[in-house]
């Protein structure tokens, strides 16, 4: 039986940037538009006034301080409040698959060896630029690589879902390496309006290299993975090509990213944690001498809980790596962007775990080890 292992991770990081404070002075003046616009309305009792937002409850709710977004201009305009990215024609790359090749292309250059030694793609992420062809395919042939592609899309375990199916590949012997990408333009899916959610999105894209254990120099062996799904309405997003059939509703604020914040936190906190644990048991591992978790970046509050429920002790910053400060979350990306960050202290045989949880629910476990 073939064995894999994660050979090399790649970042791509959008040059734009949007602070807690930008994104409030933004927000609320829109606030203020919208109170001043529904005076009348809202003196009347018909619809309620809009609340300020603020960077103290910003960074309370979320941990987050900041995000990088492929628009910038477009999203702190009150006026817009949405990410402006022109429709490219059907002889341009797509703008999910461009950002895709240059994560890819820096996984690349840190792997050392070239594109003719990966025998598949699989685009995994939470959002679709369109139905078809796949991204992936798009993306193959962008970095001149045979074989085949595809996507995939569980929300914000998309990479770990990617991993577990490119090692699955290795295993099977049916590819030499695969190369999973998570291009992420969550900015696009987010109601800038909303001021339980217009802090909680960024853009970004990774990639992940997985290789047979017989070609890797170095790199980590995956040890084990793991997949869950549990059914929630919890958090959902319901745009799809089907809305064209509803005109009437094509307004609805559902059509983004919308969640029930604190139902999400009780039961995906001890579902990803009990998880955890018992694939780490299955695996002969004991949990509490982990090196480090590379966990999804949603929210602060749910990673530290996680974390102390699997070290069985409060954990320090290095061993559960935080990103979401500066990138906010960036859905599959956010785990793979804190491994890909925080992992050139690991001796040999060291031992650490990436792990995401989302919509779905879903939730995915790697067991990796520093060869």
């Amino acid at each position: 039986m073939h064995k894999a292992v994660i050979a090399a991770t790649g970042l791509f990081i959008p040059p734009q940037s949007i602070s807690n404070a930008e994104l409030v002075v933004a927000f609320n003046a829109y606030v203020d538009l919208h109170n001043d616009d529904n005076a009348a309305a809202i003196a009347s009792g018909a619809i309620n006034a809009l609340t300020p937002s603020s960077v103290e409850f910003v960074e309370k709710a979320s941990g987050i301080k900041s995000r990088y977004v492929m628009d910038k201009a477009g999203v702190i305009d009150p006026r817009v409040m949405r990410p402006h990215i022109p429709e490219r024609s059907n002889d341009e790359i797509s703008i999910l698959a461009e950002i895709a090749v240059a994560a890819a292309r820096d996984a690349l250059a840190r792997w050392g060896k070239g594109a003719d030694r990966i025998d598949a793609v699989i685009c995994a992420a939470s959002n679709m630029q369109r139905a078809y062809p796949a991204m992936a395919i798009e993306i193959q042939q962008a970095l001149g690589i045979d074989g085949f592609g595809f996507d995939m899309n569980v929300a914000c375990s998309s990479a770990t879902f990617g991993i577990k199916t490119a090692a699955d590949y290795i295993v099977a012997g049916d590819a030499r390496a695969v190369l999973v990408v998570n291009p992420e333009i969550t900015s696009g899916h987010l109601n800038f309006r909303d001021r339980d959610s217009h802090f909680i999105f960024g853009d970004v894209a990774t990639a992940v290299i997985v290789e047979g254990a017989d070609d890797a120099a170095g790199g980590w062996d995956i040890l084990g993975t793991r997949l869950k799904t549990q059914f929630s309405n919890n958090i959902r997003n319901n745009f799809g090509f089907l809305n064209r059939c509803a005109p009437e509703e094509s307004g609805a604020t559902d059509k983004l990213f919308v969640q029930e914040g604190r139902k999400v936190f009780r039961e995906v906190v001890p579902m990803v944690a009990e998880m955890i644990i018992a694939h780490a048991a299955d695996l002969g591992i004991d949990p509490t001498n982990l090196k480090r978790l590379w966990l999804h970046q949603a929210n602060i509050n749910m990673n530290e809980l996680i974390g102390r429920r699997v070290l069985g002790r409060e954990p320090t910053r290095a061993e559960n790596v935080i990103i979401l400060d500066e990138f906010a979350n960036t859905s599959s990306a956010g785990s793979i962007i804190a491994f890909h960050r925080a992992n050139a202290d690991f001796a040999p045989g060291e031992t650490g775990l990436i792990c995401s949880f989302g919509a779905g629910y879903s939730a995915g476990t790697v067991f990796v080890r520093k060869r």
